[in-house]
């Protein structure tokens, strides 16, 4: 693993923050301070055993640059996963930059981050390539191709794919079907009622095809506007700190991670969680509680594995797009395989995908 760490004085690695978040592993953590826009960027590539490190660029707001280092290596790690499970010959990786609390992010501080990051992610040499996240977009990455090649997710009009939401949103739909079928026997979701957490790109187009299929739906978003697609929905509206409360059949966290803690786990009150969201879980012990207590939990790096199987596939020349909307709907027919090996062997659904995660590495040594 290398460090690097140019702008950054008296680093240390020692916080509790750190080392809850880190394992030995990572081959390469890049860490610098954009000459642009001043903003501390953070490259995490987890593993290329598979491939080249695919993962994409977050830019969010964080209280410590020690905070955006933990949610790049957790999330970097959770790419390796969740590209292994998806069966792509990708490694994990993951950029994260930190806004500080109380910097206005205009359209020019926007652009200069993004050109840092073509910078640093360049600096790698082909060891990751990046893509749009929470805070970014595709036609941000149109930016971050002006400094290197290694970006995916471009604007179609720039001759890139677009956007993976679409793809990321169908995903989780699959996986939301194959858990209604181990629940109740049917796949059918009408009447089946699922509160939806987080109505960004990929929850807002998840709710949009749960209503589609005669699902009774609960919304919540910490956007009061959001409140305008429940309206329209005809759903109902829960406030984001009563969402895991909600009495329904399926809770669906799509918003940040980190929602699965001991307190909430407690308050839960669905027979399953399947959400879009990384890093669903504040700790590993989370999945046993949730198993405890017979609540079904679809492991989110199964789950929402859609988008980077759409920008892995749809990005090659002369690409099948029929091909790639087969291997996103696969994604149900692999979360039922997590099941019944959950079930086989009496482990957490955590641990069972994550013997297919390993089981993709180790054949890749």
């Amino acid at each position: 693993m290398t460090l690097a760490a140019p702008a950054l004085d008296h680093v240390d690695l020692r916080t509790p923050e750190i080392l809850a978040a880190i394992e030995p592993d990572h081959e390469r953590i890049l860490i610098t301070t954009g000459p642009r826009s001043g903003l501390t960027i953070i490259v995490a590539v987890h593993s290329t055993r598979l491939g080249q490190a695919l993962g994409g660029a977050r830019m969010w707001t964080y209280a410590h640059w020690t905070d955006a280092l933990a949610d790049a290596l957790r999330l970097s790690q959770a790419m390796t996963l969740k590209n292994a499970a998806a069966g792509l010959l990708r490694g994990g990786g993951k950029a994260v930059i930190r806004v500080p609390v109380g910097t206005a992010v205009t359209p020019e501080l926007k652009r200069q981050a993004m050109l840092d990051l073509g910078d640093a992610v360049a600096s790698l040499g082909g060891a990751y390539m990046t893509a749009e996240d929470v805070g970014t977009s595709a036609d941000l990455m149109a930016i971050v191709a002006e400094r290197t090649e290694h970006v995916c997710g471009l604007p179609a009009e720039q001759g890139g794919v677009g956007e993976p939401a679409d793809a990321t949103a169908a995903g989780v739909h699959a996986g939301i079907v194959a858990t209604v079928a181990e629940l109740f026997g049917s796949e059918s979701l009408g009447g089946r009622h699922f509160c939806i957490a987080g109505l960004g790109q990929v929850g807002g187009r998840l709710a949009r095809s749960l209503a589609r299929a005669g699902a009774r739906l609960t919304l919540s978003d910490v956007v009061p506007s959001k409140r305008e697609l429940a309206d329209e929905l005809g759903a109902a509206w829960v406030e984001p700190e009563d969402a895991h409360r909600v009495v329904a059949d399926v809770f669906v966290p799509c918003g940040l991670g980190g929602v699965l803690t001991p307190e909430t786990i407690a308050e839960l009150r669905v027979r399953a969680v399947v959400g879009a969201a990384n890093n669903q879980l504040s700790s590993r012990e989370s999945a046993a509680l949730l198993a405890e207590r017979g609540i079904l939990w679809a492991p989110d790096f199964v789950v929402n594995g859609g988008g980077v199987i759409y920008l892995d596939l749809a990005s090659v020349p002369g690409a099948d797009e029929a091909l790639v909307g087969e291997r996103v709907g696969a994604i149900g027919e692999t979360l039922a395989g997590v099941y019944r090996e959950s079930a086989a062997r009496g482990i957490t659904t955590l641990a069972a995908a994550e013997r297919l995660a390993f089981a993709r590495l180790d054949a890749a040594r």
